[in-house]
C-alpha cells in the first residue's frame, strides 16, 4: 500500500512538472481547442473524444495499447495533434502481436509528433493506414523515432495501404526495418498523392528505405487534390550501408513508381531534390518510372549503381535529371528508352558525374564525367568517410562556362544547391568556390540558414 501510495504521488509530481512546462502551449491554442495530459493507463480513453483543435500531450511511459485513429476528423485550422515529449524520456508505444502500433482509417487533419515506437522485432507495422475501401488526408507525421521492425522485409515503418493525399512525412528517423516508408498498395491501388517526404533519417533497412508503388486508376473521394500534383522528396538522408537484403530480395534504397497511365494524375510528378543516397551493396541508390524531376542530390555507392531510371511497372516518361554529384563505382546513371511521345523529354544535364560507365541512354549536355577513381582529382575529398568527405568541385574544375538553364527554371529550387544555397552557375550538387554547410553524416539532414 506505501509502495502504491508514493507511486501515485510521483506519477501526480511528473504530471505536474510537464503540465506547467506545457503551459504556455496550452494557452495559446485554448482559443480553438483542449489541451489534454495523460499517461500510458488513461490515453486510450480520451482518444474518441478529440474534436478539431485538441491536443493531446502524452507523458513519458511506455504505451502497450497502440493507437488506434479511427473516424477522427480535425478541419484545416483546427488540426488534432497527438505528441509525446521532443527530449528523453520519451513516450515509447511498444509492438503488439497482431496490431500495427499507430492504426489510421478514414481520418483527416491529425498531426503526429515526437513518439518512440519500438516494434520489438514482432511482424507489425509501426504506422499504418489502411481498410478497405479506406482513404485518410492531411496526415503530419513529425520526429517519430521508430525502431525494432525488422520481423521481415515486409515489416514496415511508415506504410499507406489506404488512399492518402497531403500526407507530410517530415523528421522522422527509421532504423533497421523491414522497409522504411512503404506508401501505396502492391497492385497498383490505394495511392498516395501530393505527399511531401522531407528531413528523415532511414539507414539499414532490408528492403527499400523507401517505396512509393505505381498507381492505377482508383476510386475519387471527396476533397481529393485535381489537376496535376507533385509529390516532394527532399532533404532526406537514405542509407543501406548496413544490413541490406541479398540477392532477388535485394532492393534499392528509393523506387519511385509510375502514375496512373490514362486519366486523372497521368501527369503528376515526382519532384526530388537535395537528398543524400548513400552505399548499397546489392542494388542501386534509386531507381525510377514515370515523370520524374531529379536534381541537386548526392549518389555516393562505393559498391555498384547509381540512378537507375527504368521500366518497374511502366515506362519512363518525362525525366529531368540535373545538377546532381554522383560516385558510383558502377554505373552512374542509366536511362532506358521509355514512352514515345513529343511530350515526354527525358535529358541528363549539369552533373558530375564519377563512375566506372558514367552515362547511359538519355539526351545528355554539359555534364562533367570521369571514371570513379578520377574522382579525386575534381572534388575536394570524395574518398573520405561520412563526416569528412567533401563532393564540391575543386576551384581549378569548375569550368568557366553558363549551362543554358531554361530547361531548370519550372522545377522547384531549381537555382538552389544541395544545402539549399542560391546558385545558377554550377555543374552537380554545390555552387562554386563554396564550403558545403552540412558536411553528409547518417544524421537528420541540416536545414540551411541559407534563404
Amino acid at each position: 500500500m506505501i509502495n502504491t501510495k508514493k507511486q501515485k504521488l510521483r506519477n501526480k509530481a511528473i504530471r505536474l512538472v510537464y503540465i506547467l512546462c506545457c503551459l504556455p502551449f496550452g494557452l495559446a491554442s485554448a482559443s480553438s481547442g483542449t489541451t489534454y495530459i495523460e499517461n500510458p493507463e488513461s490515453y486510450r480513453a480520451r482518444l474518441d473524444t478529440l474534436k478539431p483543435g485538441d491536443h493531446l500531450q502524452l507523458l513519458p511511459g511506455e504505451y502497450h495499447h497502440g493507437l488506434p485513429l479511427h473516424h477522427l476528423y480535425g478541419t484545416e485550422k483546427a488540426r488534432i495533434t497527438i505528441s509525446g515529449p521532443l527530449n528523453a524520456p520519451h513516450a515509447v508505444f511498444i509492438g503488439r502481436t497482431g496490431q500495427n502500433t499507430i492504426s489510421i482509417t478514414n481520418s483527416s487533419y491529425i498531426t503526429i509528433r515526437n513518439l518512440s515506437l519500438d516494434g520489438r522485432n514482432l511482424p507489425v507495422d509501426g504506422v499504418k493506414c489502411g481498410g478497405h475501401a479506406s482513404w485518410a488526408h492531411h496526415i503530419t507525421l513529425d520526429g517519430l523515432r521508430i525502431y525494432g521492425h525488422n520481423n521481415n522485409q515486409q515489416t514496415v515503418g511508415i506504410s499507406t495501404k489506404c488512399t492518402a493525399w497531403h500526407w507530410i512525412i517530415r523528421n522522422n528517423v527509421i532504423t533497421g526495418a523491414g522497409t522504411g516508408l512503404y506508401l501505396g498498395n502492391s497492385d497498383g491501388g490505394y495511392p498516395f498523392i501530393a505527399g511531401l517526404i522531407e528531413y528523415n533519417l532511414i539507414t539499414d533497412t532490408r528492403g527499400y528505405n523507401l517505396q512509393i508503388k505505381h498507381q492505377q486508376p482508383h476510386a475519387i473521394f471527396p476533397g481529393m487534390p485535381r489537376g496535376i500534383n507533385k509529390t516532394i522528396i527532399r532533404h532526406n538522408v537514405f542509407s543501406k550501408a548496413q544490413g541490406g537484403s541479398k540477392q532477388e530480395m535485394a532492393r534499392p534504397n528509393v523506387l519511385v513508381g509510375h502514375w496512373p497511365l490514362t486519366g486523372p494524375r497521368s501527369n503528376d510528378q515526382y519532384v526530388i531534390y537535395g537528398n543524400l543516397f548513400y552505399q548499397n551493396p546489392n542494388e542501386s541508390l534509386f531507381q525510377g518510372e514515370g515523370n520524374i524531376a531529379l536534381y541537386n542530390n548526392i549518389f555516393v555507392n562505393n559498391f555498384g549503381d547509381a540512378v537507375r531510371i527504368q521500366p518497374h511497372n511502366h515506362m519512363p516518361r518525362s525525366i529531368h535529371i540535373f545538377h546532381n554529384t554522383i560516385l558510383a563505382a558502377n554505373t552512374g546513371i542509366v536511362l532506358y528508352p521509355g514512352e514515345s511521345n513529343p511530350l515526354y523529354a527525358r535529358w541528363i544535364k549539369g552533373n558530375a558525374v564519377f563512375a566506372s560507365i558514367p552515362l547511359i541512354g538519355g539526351i545528355h549536355e554539359d555534364n562533367i564525367v570521369d571514371q570513379y577513381k578520377a574522382a579525386e582529382n575534381y572534388l575536394v575529398r570524395p574518398f573520405a568517410p561520412l563526416g569528412q568527405i567533401n563532393l564540391a568541385l575543386l576551384p581549378n574544375k569548375q569550368p568557366n562556362i553558363s549551362p543554358d538553364t531554361a530547361d531548370y527554371q519550372h522545377h522547384t529550387k531549381w537555382n538552389s544547391d544541395f544545402d539549399g544555397a542560391l546558385s545558377k552557375k554550377r555543374f552537380g550538387a554545390y555552387g562554386y568556390d563554396k564550403t558545403p554547410q552540412w558536411t553528409p553524416v547518417l544524421e537528420i539532414k541540416q536545414q540551411s540558414s541559407t534563404p
